[in-house]
């Protein structure tokens, strides 16, 4: 089954919790804090890879998680990284967010991105020894794993596009030109998954995509067009292919045209090609006619060919011709590229910040430093209460809460990961 747009949730594994342990051998008194480190969760990665080439076994694993990492242990014993999942996704994959927002593009092969980062491993006590705390009895919570839902959406990567109606001859074409064995038939809508060929031109290997038959009203939905029309984004030229039976050629033109064109990009600015098909069955006047009706709807600068697939008539200068509009597509792309790539400009959030809202019993803080630390406190434990209440002092949340008026039994809530009362 071909599936090229699916929705995933992925996790990335938590960081395993630091441990409070004291060494205790024998003639060793007081041997101090020999808590160990919680390890890091497991990141996730997608892979591009060529071995895939549908996104169907997404439809059955809806959840993709890592694993998390192990807790510290005693004799400052670091926990065990929760191992990285590498999972491989067709190249051309493109991963938005709920937002649509990108996350990662991957066009080539072993192209890759962490799409969730593993939570960092909670401290054990022997992280917090020092000359004025030799005994801490505190330690810390692992981080959770990012969480998120993802889109993964395939789009078809081929330097040549063949778009039509249904039953234009694409199928046959590009069996004919390329080593792809697509399904062929009379009658419509015989393509029902996009095919790739490669097809060799004066020694040069060009990838064609044929895409499934669109019809009237395909960006809106109807047909197969909508579900399709996403892999003519990344091909370089299109091969417009018009059935020379049609019954109005400049119709069947104009149609695709505008499906192309209300596209949510717009497709049809993309360099093309015309032929009329099947002209095997024309005799000279009859194909002159029909390439003059044709003519009045494509624009002067396009090229217009007559090619029959089944007797090859007219297809080499075709191919050289597509050849040739590639490569001076390809040279006019390379020279709108910038000379140096412009270094992104990065900001960097102040991870200092806070604020102070009141609420009905109490007041909530908020700030992703500090919510940060309450993450990796466990609010239960009094050593582990206090530090963080040093925490607050130390960042000034503290003075900020008795200049608002805190009392004794306001609940104080740190985001919504930790909350205690004052």
């Amino acid at each position: 089954m071909f599936v090229d747009k699916v929705q995933v949730e992925v996790k990335a594994g938590s960081g395993g919790n630091g441990v409070v342990s004291f060494r205790h051998e024998k003639f060793v008194d007081k041997g101090g804090p020999d808590g160990g480190d919680g390890g890091d969760g497991g990141d996730v990665i997608f892979v591009a890879s060529q071995n895939q080439n549908t996104l169907a076994s997404f439809r059955f694993q809806k959840l993709v998680k890592a694993e998390n990492g192990t807790g510290g242990g005693k004799r400052k014993k670091h926990g065990k990284k929760g191992g990285d999942l590498r999972v491989e996704v067709p190249v051309g994959t493109v991963i938005t967010d709920t937002a649509g927002e990108l996350i990662a593009d991957l066009p080539r092969e072993n192209d890759e991105a962490r799409v969730a980062e593993g939570g960092k491993g909670g401290f054990g006590n022997a992280h917090f020894t020092s000359s004025r705390r030799q005994t801490p009895r505190i330690a810390e919570k692992g981080d959770p794993g990012e969480q998120r839902m993802l889109t993964l959406e395939l789009k078809t990567i081929a330097d040549v596009g063949l778009v039509g109606l249904p039953n234009a001859g694409k199928s046959t074409f590009l069996a004919t030109v390329s080593n792809a064995k697509p399904e062929v038939a009379d009658y419509p809508f015989t393509t029902l998954t996009p095919n790739l060929g490669v097809v060799d031109i004066d020694g040069e290997a060009m990838v064609f995509a044929d895409i499934p038959g669109l019809i009237e009203g395909a960006s809106e939905g109807k047909g197969l067009g909508d579900d399709f029309l996403r892999h003519v984004e990344r091909t370089r030229v299109l091969l417009h292919l018009v059935d020379a039976y049609n019954n109005s050629l400049t119709k069947a033109y104009d149609t695709i045209q505008e499906e192309l064109a209300s596209y949510k990009i717009d497709l049809s600015r993309k360099p093309q090609i015309v032929a009329l098909t099947k002209i095997e069955g024309l005799d000279k006047e009859l194909l002159d006619d029909r390439l003059r009706q044709l003519k009045k709807s494509v624009p002067e600068t396009v090229e217009v060919h007559a090619i029959s697939s089944k007797s090859t008539q007219g297809l080499s200068r075709l191919l050289r011709a597509v050849h040739h509009l590639a490569q001076r597509t390809r040279e006019e792309e390379l020279a709108d590229e910038p000379e140096e790539d412009e270094l992104p400009v990065i900001t960097l959030e102040d991870s200092q910040k806070w604020r102070v809202e009141e609420t009905e019993n109490g007041f909530k803080v908020s700030g992703q430093k500090i919510e940060r630390f309450a993450q990796r406190s466990d609010v239960n434990d009094f050593h582990s209460l206090q530090r963080l209440r040093d925490i607050m002092k130390k960042m000034g949340i503290m003075h900020e809460l008795e200049r608002r008026g805190v009392e004794t039994g306001h609940k104080i809530a740190i985001g919504d990961v930790a909350s205690f009362e004052f």
